[in-house]
């Protein structure tokens, strides 16, 4: 096992930048997979909301979640900074105290 940090990094974005920010995603090397779902973000910027928005008092959006080591991490980020600088994306890092997968991949069996 090695000793760097594994974290769990949640991107928050508007449907609007979903397909590209997906493209983006599975083109870094840095990510080997992740998980999407729809969410709704609550919060006190009224500003920037829609008046649908403000009356119901969310926001559409959709959460990104991937795994990997902090350095990794770290510039994921970096270049998600530069390629979608414009996209009101928000993000966070924390650390994981474990991972793993529950069953045996079949497909890397050896035959006997």
């Amino acid at each position: 096992m090695s000793n760097t940090q594994e974290i769990l990094l949640s991107i928050i974005a508007s449907p609007s930048v979903e397909e590209n920010l997906v493209d983006w995603l599975l083109a870094t090397d840095e990510v080997s997979g992740f998980t999407s779902f729809p969410v709704n973000g609550h919060g006190n910027s009224i500003h920037s909301m829609s008046l649908a928005e403000q009356v119901s008092g969310s926001r559409r959006k959709i959460l990104f979640q991937t795994h990997l080591p902090q350095p990794q991490a770290l510039q994921l980020v970096e270049k998600m900074k530069k390629d979608f600088s414009n996209c009101d994306i928000h993000y966070w890092m924390a650390p994981l105290l474990g991972a793993g997968r529950l069953y045996e991949d079949k497909l890397q069996e050896k035959p006997s």
